[in-house]
């Protein structure tokens, strides 16, 4: 495993988490880019992430309430999820690179019910 999230747990609806992705070790220094999460059921989505240009795309869900930054070293990357809806509920995946390798963490679920 290249990246490792961390934040996720359980939040009312119209509440607010903080999500965490960042290399899972110095040995190897993947660069996380940005976020997807999978509900059951459906596919892998995109929610949030940085381009290789440096502009940041959001899936048009999310828009208005989530929110994608990283450190000033591109060693983390942050998801600030704000007005928490039910649908948001999902398993979220950072999606990074090693060089020219796609790498992926294992998962943070966010669940959002009263």
């Amino acid at each position: 495993v290249y990246l490792v999230e961390s934040g996720g747990g359980l939040v009312q609806p119209g509440g607010s988490l903080r999500l965490s992705c960042a290399a899972s070790s110095p040995r190897f220094p993947a660069t996380p880019m940005g976020w997807y999460r999978q509900a059951p059921a459906k596919e892998r989505e995109l929610v949030a992430t940085f381009t290789r240009d440096r502009n940041i795309n959001y899936a048009d869900s999310v828009k208005g309430r989530f929110t994608i930054s990283r450190d000033k070293a591109m060693t983390t990357v942050f998801l600030e999820m704000n007005s928490l809806k039910p649908e948001d509920t999902a398993v979220y995946y950072c999606r990074g690179t090693y060089g020219s390798v796609e790498v992926w963490g294992q998962g943070t679920q966010v669940t959002v019910a009263s």
